[in-house]
């Protein structure tokens, strides 16, 4: 099989199978569309890996740098002799890494989803939908072209759409899948806006040639930084526009107020949407065009790294109070993609060697296993006990081995502690950070502390706090399509961190070696360890401790709890000032001057047609008289210009 052939089929297997599942699935392949869906995955995780290990190992590489590589090419549009838009396929090293993740994630999600889903009415049209979403993914992640990008970053809103919404009786659900897609539309806009100030000063929207433009000393480069607005040049505003579409993807505040409700879905979309799909798309963005970030003013970067660093503190606070084990693991998503955001946007300030950059990724793939580890596995717990809150939870480990191990796999994972594969790559980030800038080093280091308590806080009181009370029908610990990926992802949690891919993915294909020193890892691991022992001492045990600490914080805990009243400030907002402002006067004019002028038009063609409606009076007579009349005015208006 050709490279080509190999590495296309990736994403156009998930699309073959959402035809066929979308069109015959419900009628013809009800039962079998599960086992269709996760075979298609198997074999496009299998070329993921087989293109990985060629990639890497045996063509990736020449004289020491790994190369990207466009294996296709189209010309699809052409709109003028210097500007067209390609459809291709593009290989680099964070491409094939995401290839590998997203493959794999999808695939564990589908595995799971057989067990997990099974009986409902919808099952065919939720594996098309998965495919969907996948082949969206891959197609965004694959492609040789910034529009190209933009086209798969919108299918992949759709699906995203469509998988949060699937239980589309439910009102929630409607909502949080129309809340998701419009702010996203929303930032997407700025996205879409940034595209073409980049590809007006560059004159191209290809990687490759828009990189190699902005990085060297060319017309183009000089053009697009001596054009400024507010003093800003126009190169850097084409990036925050850039960065503000992955900041709506990957949920960064304020943008993120969609990410808590999309816990409306089913949990095992939870755990693609929220691990390695489309929360980190906005990373992935910011890191393919990180050679043109790098070379701007200093604007786009910051904002990055600030936007981060806020947003990773932020989710972590409002995380240690919530009750719905769904959504204190989507503001630790929110987190830990703050977490890889501020690595990139330290990056050109410090951390030698482009370790930021590298932090970065690596966070990526190995948040990848333990983030849907962590969902899967309260997918399962919620399929244990129909709820998703805490209080209807506790001392489920004697019931649910396999999900409690894997569980607390992922939790140390997460919280930073050796030798799980957080730990690795956190440690990086915080490297990046300290190099460049204590300030954000320090509230990094904060995060990490208090990522680990609300993680254990989790923990404990799923699995240990008091003893289990399931009332009703339960489904036990799940089905062993249930129990496999749990087990495979607990098993990558552990070892992923020893994978040398932050070597493999810097940004100038350039190999590096990082090394941590053991010394520094002393402080964020004892704090990673306090958040711990914080969280065993108030809720390994059911008792008062919680609430009466949660009493004497008072409004900062009543303030964290109910989200910082973002949600109500954006009501506010659109409905009391955007629709007082602009909405009435916008309605006002509707009504009275659109529909005005309308209904003037309707009245004027109805008068009209009073007054000639005569004309067609159905007799014969009549019409000849019209007849032999017009033909008389004729012939004096013949005789008058013959004179």
């Amino acid at each position: 099989m050709s490279q080509t052939l190999q590495i296309a089929l990736i994403p156009l297997l998930p699309l073959a199978c959402f035809l066929v599942l979308g069109l015959f699935g419900r009628k013809h392949l009800s039962s079998s569309a599960g086992v269709i869906g996760t075979l298609s995955l198997l074999v496009s995780t299998l070329l993921s890996l087989q293109t990985a290990y060629q990639y890497f190992f045996v063509s990736g590489k020449v004289n020491g740098v790994f190369q990207k590589l466009v294996v296709f090419q189209y010309n699809w549009l052409e709109f003028a002799p210097d500007l067209s838009i390609n459809i291709g396929l593009m290989i680099d090293p964070i491409t094939v890494m995401m290839l590998v993740v997203v493959s794999f994630v999808s695939l564990m999600v589908h595995l799971f989803s057989l067990g997990y889903m099974k009986g409902e009415e919808r099952f065919a049209t939720y594996f098309a939908f998965l495919s969907l979403f996948t082949f969206s993914m891959l197609g965004l992640v694959l492609s040789s072209n910034i529009f190209q990008i933009y086209l798969f970053w919108e299918l992949v809103g759709v699906s995203s759409f469509l998988l949060i919404g699937f239980y589309f009786e439910k009102p929630s659900a409607v909502a949080a899948a129309k809340k998701a897609f419009i702010v996203t539309r929303f930032a997407d806009l700025g996205f879409l806006i940034g595209i073409l100030t980049l590809a007006f000063y560059t004159k191209t929207l290809d990687f490759g040639l828009l990189i190699e433009r902005l990085s060297t000393a060319s017309p183009y480069l000089s053009d697009i930084n001596a054009a400024s607005f507010m003093g800003i040049s126009a190169l850097s505003w084409g990036l925050i526009l850039v960065f503000i579409g992955g900041a709506g993807k990957s949920a960064m505040f304020p943008l993120h107020i969609w990410l808590p409700d999309a816990m409306e879905g089913p949990t095992p979309v939870s755990a693609l949407i929220h691990a390695a799909t489309m929360v980190v798309a906005g990373v992935f963005l910011v890191a393919r065009l990180f050679p043109v970030f790098a070379l701007s003013d200093p604007e786009a970067l910051k904002l990055v790294m600030y936007t981060g660093v806020f947003s990773a503190f932020f989710a972590a606070v409002i995380a240690c109070t919530q009750t719905d084990i769904k959504r204190v693991l989507a503001y630790s998503t929110m987190s830990q993609i703050g977490y890889m955001m501020f690595a990139l946007g330290v990056s050109k300030y410090g951390g030698e060697d482009g370790l930021g950059y590298m932090g970065s990724m690596f966070h990526l793939f190995t948040h990848a296993f333990f983030k849907s580890l962590l969902f899967l596995g309260a997918g399962a717990v919620i399929h244990m006990v129909h709820s998703n809150e805490m209080k209807d939870m506790g001392g489920l480990r004697k019931l649910m081995p396999i999900t409690h191990i894997s569980f607390l796999i992922a939790c140390l994972a997460i919280a930073g502690v050796p030798p799980f594969s957080g730990f690795f790559s956190k440690e990086e980030i915080l490297m990046a950070a300290f190099e460049s800038n204590r300030f954000i080093y320090g509230v990094a280091l904060l995060t990490s502390g208090l990522t680990a308590f609300y993680m254990f806080r989790l923990y404990y009181n799923i699995f240990w706090s008091k003893p289990a009370e399931l009332h009703g029908h339960h489904h036990g610990e799940g089905t062993l399509t249930m129990k496999i990926p749990l087990i495979l992802l607990a098993v990558l949690a552990v070892v992923a961190g020893f994978v040398p891919i932050a070597q493999w993915v810097t940004s100038d294909g350039l190999p590096i070696e990082s090394h941590v020193p053991i010394t520094f890892s002393i402080l964020p691991v004892s704090l990673a360890l306090g958040g711990i022992l914080l969280a065993t001492r108030m809720f390994k045990t059911q008792t008062e401790l919680p609430t009466r600490i949660a009493q004497q914080m008072g409004g900062i805990y009543k303030a964290a709890y109910h989200k910082f009243y973002i949600d109500e400030v954006y009501l506010f907002v659109t409905k009391k000032i955007l629709f007082n402002l602009i909405g009435k006067p916008a309605a006002w004019f509707d009504k009275n001057i659109v529909d005005g002028l309308m209904n003037l038009l309707g009245k004027i063609t109805a008068k009209l047609s009073e007054l000639i409606k005569g004309i067609q009076s159905g007799k014969v007579q009549d019409y000849a008289l019209y007849f032999f009349g017009g033909i008389a005015g004729l012939v004096l208006v013949f005789i008058y210009l013959w004179k």
